[in-house]
């Protein structure tokens, strides 16, 4: 593991077995075998197990298994009895759902500290992702593990944070990854995917984006373990996850890149689902002469169904967007009736869509129910914000619906900020909304800030509003700023 100077690793690397040398390889592959197998009911309720017999059996030392069955008492799994044979007890399910509660948030609040050290600084990190695959590609439960256990407590140690450290280890985080790996089997290839996110948001230094991503990822799990503990029969569940897999891939690939390359426009995207799959959409499309398509919108609704309409209109959209039509009104229109035909009746989705001249700036563009997007410009030393705002009524209502255009002249430095609901409508623990003051407030503030500065701005605000709640509604942003070189 790489710091930014050589003094404190070397002081890491000198602290007892919980330090982080520990994790530059796998330690021991039968204590996560041994965890996983307890927590899988592999003993029965009341067994009593020779310690000396488990050492021998899964290849470890003694002095170890003593230590290890010690944190198992502190989970309420087993009883040491005299020092060497210990009582198994049931699983609480109950107890390790709140224990990864409490996970969720001290892994947010440690990626945003880390964010700042480990800045350009991600090797060891991404060569434990990098085992992880190798052992999903073996198959190798044991090994992924401890690769897993090692990427979390690298992230929870570079935040420097010692009261986070004595939660963690107070709560044997450790242990508990190794203990769940058995129940979520099938969905291990998906948690590994979304690491490398996590990795890319620490190395760029973006804090408050690996926090959440980081609080996502163990919500995830957190909700994976508790389909496990439930009733469903077990391959009707396995099934429902290959479809949700499968379908979470084919949406992730309707997304164009987080920085695509617009002409004299410096950008950057988000988007994160609430719940795996989502009916948020974004898209920024190259068209005919020298002409660019941005678009952003909403699907009523959540989940597979709100996918299921979303991955309809980018279809539809981008079949329009690529043929010639006299303006994004038209588009707009035929986009409109197109989706309200093969819809469900209460279906509708809010959209933006604009067509952007480098040239001359200018932003053509239509506004069907979405929350209107923002330019912030400073004149003189001082922030002004515009609002692209919505001139109709959203996408599906009706066939007879129209979408009158309208146009923005950008000028050079302008800041475009583009935004779902799920930015303005997360709420506050007094059910208090973050609304489109707060996020104008913010934008003015950091008027001369970089497009992904701006992203990790806004997601810091609505995070620290929610004061650690789950996010419960898709979130999407599209930030740009005008940059010279285009001009006639």
């Amino acid at each position: 593991m790489v710091f930014p100077n050589e003094e404190f690793l070397r002081n890491e690397q000198s602290k007892s077995p919980g330090g982080i040398r520990r994790f530059s390889k796998p330690q021991n592959p039968g204590i996560s075998r041994l965890a996983r197998e307890l927590f899988a009911g592999r003993f029965r309720a009341g067994e009593s197990l020779d310690l000396r017999a488990i050492a021998k059996e899964y290849q470890i030392e003694f002095d170890l298994v003593l230590k290890t069955f010690a944190e198992f008492q502190s989970l309420g799994m087993v009883a040491v009895t005299d020092g060497f044979s210990a009582e198994v007890f049931s699983p609480n399910p109950k107890e390790m759902r709140e224990a990864y509660e409490i996970r969720a948030a001290i892994e947010e609040i440690a990626g945003r500290a880390a964010a700042k050290t480990l800045k350009g600084n991600t090797t060891h990190l991404q060569a434990e992702l990098d085992a992880m695959h190798a052992a999903l590609k073996a198959g190798n439960l044991d090994a992924y593990s401890e690769h897993v256990t090692s990427f979390h407590r690298i992230i929870v140690q570079a935040s420097q944070n010692e009261l986070l450290l004595r939660v963690w280890d107070s709560l044997a985080f450790e242990l508990r990854i190794r203990a769940v790996v058995g129940k979520m089997t099938r969905e291990i290839p998906e948690l590994v995917e979304a690491h490398q996110p996590i990795v890319h948001a620490l190395d760029r230094g973006r804090a408050n984006e690996a926090g959440l991503l980081l609080r996502n990822l163990v919500s995830t799990v957190l909700e994976i373990f508790k389909k496990s503990e439930s009733s469903m029969d077990s391959s009707e569940y396995r099934a429902i996850r290959r479809d949700i897999e499968g379908a979470k891939n084919v949406q992730q690939s309707f997304l164009p890149p987080r920085n695509v390359s617009i002409p004299c426009i410096g950008s950057e995207t988000f988007y994160q689902p609430a719940y795996g799959l989502g009916g948020d959409y974004y898209d920024i499309l190259q068209l005919q002469r020298g002409r660019w398509g941005i678009a952003i919108g909403d699907v009523s609704g959540k989940g597979i169904s709100a996918a299921l309409i979303m991955a309809r209109l980018h279809a539809t959209l981008r079949g329009q967007a690529f043929h010639s039509h006299s303006d994004p009104s038209a588009l707009v229109g035929q986009v409109n009736r197109l989706v309200h035909e093969s819809s469900p009746p209460d279906f509708f989705a809010s959209l933006f869509y604009a067509e952007y001249e480098p040239s001359t700036r200018i932003l053509e563009y239509v506004n069907a129910g979405h929350p209107a997007p923002i330019v912030i410009r400073t004149i003189n030393g001082h922030a002004k914000a515009f609002h692209l705002k919505s001139t109709d009524v959203p996408i599906g209502i009706s066939q007879r619906s129209k979408f009158p255009g309208a146009a923005f002249q950008l000028h050079l430095d302008d800041l475009l900020v583009a935004y779902t609901d799920g930015i303005t409508e997360a709420e506050s623990r007094d059910r208090q909304m973050f609304g489109q003051e707060r996020l104008e407030r913010l934008l003015l503030s950091s008027s001369s800030a970089a497009a992904e500065e701006i992203i990790d701005r806004i997601l810091g605000e609505v995070s620290a509003f929610g004061d650690g709640q789950p996010q419960r509604d898709d979130i999407t942003l599209v930030v740009m700023r005008v940059q010279p070189g285009c001009e006639n």
